[in-house]
């Protein structure tokens, strides 16, 4: 793919204002597929209520573990200095 070549600061300028609202576009699409994928689903059955509330469990626990691990690796970057 050719790099743009531009011109004047009004075509950077447009090209800027396309590239936000791209961005804004996906941003939405992004926030709707999140929106769907962590909503509870509602269960018709006990067998379902069950299993959703195991998975939801099983999802709760992951980000639980995801931000522990998250924590001990990239800790340092929240910390003050270290007391000896």
């Amino acid at each position: 793919m050719p790099k743009p070549t531009y011109r004047t600061l009004e075509e950077i300028q447009i090209r800027k204002e396309k590239l936000q609202s791209d961005i804004k576009q996906e941003n939405d699409q992004i926030g709707i597929l999140w929106r769907t994928l962590s909503a509870p689903q509602k269960a018709n059955s006990k067998g379902e209520l069950v299993a959703n509330l195991i998975a939801n469990s099983i999802t709760a626990i992951d980000g639980f573990l995801l931000v522990r691990k998250l924590m001990k690796t990239y800790g340092y970057i929240f910390s003050r200095k270290k007391k000896k």
